[in-house]
């Protein structure tokens, strides 16, 4: 028990690191300040462009993928381990050093699916998060759909603990996008730029 409640505080303050604060800071800007005002890779790709929001995705994915792997290798009950690895989204989206205005949770939710499902099938589901962003040009969207999907094959093809930690990122994620949500039903939402 005592290995279970150091490792909720350990993810929850892993994930409320704000890499895309952060990143951008170094770079001159304000991300709280500027775009949506979310610290979300998203935001740091219009005010940076992709190649510093791809810096700020990667480090928010190993939120998850360091997560994961801790909790593997110290819990052994799996649903401790699924508590556990919803920790970082949570940071992500309140984190701490922030007033709790963060990110919206989609880089440490696919982190430790990462781990959960291996490299191959997740190289696989990337493509297909990719296929959807490149149809809908929106990342928002991409993020809602993705998440979704992804629970709905975790309840047929993989173990229940598994579907139980897709079906609440998703619904986590979902929560940090209300704002997007509202924008998308106005047709308001901004579509990604691809500028490097």
């Amino acid at each position: 028990m005592t290995s279970f409640i150091l490792l909720i505080i350990v993810a929850y303050i892993l994930g409320s690191i704000p890499f895309g604060y952060i990143v951008a800071k170094l770079k001159g800007v304000d991300i709280t300040k500027t775009g949506s005002r979310a610290t979300s890779t998203t935001n740091v790709s219009r005010s940076l462009g992709w190649r510093w929001a791809i810096v700020s995705g990667l480090l928010d994915l190993l939120k998850g993928v360091a997560t994961a792997y801790l909790a593997i290798l110290f819990l052994a009950d799996q649903w401790q381990i699924v508590i556990v690895c919803l920790m970082p989204i949570i940071g992500h989206v309140f984190p701490v050093w922030l007033k709790f205005k963060g990110g919206k949770g989609a880089a440490p939710f696919f982190g430790a699916m990462i781990v959960f499902l291996g490299i191959e099938t997740s190289l696989l589901f990337f493509l297909i998060w990719l296929a959807i962003l490149f149809t809908t040009r929106i990342m928002s969207l991409t993020n809602i759909i993705f998440p979704w999907m992804l629970a709905v094959v975790l309840y047929f093809y993989s173990p229940f603990h598994y579907f139980v930690y897709g079906l609440a990122g998703a619904v986590l994620i979902t929560f940090a996008l209300r704002g997007n949500i509202d924008r998308l039903i106005k047709k308001t939402e901004p579509k990604v730029v691809f500028k490097w």
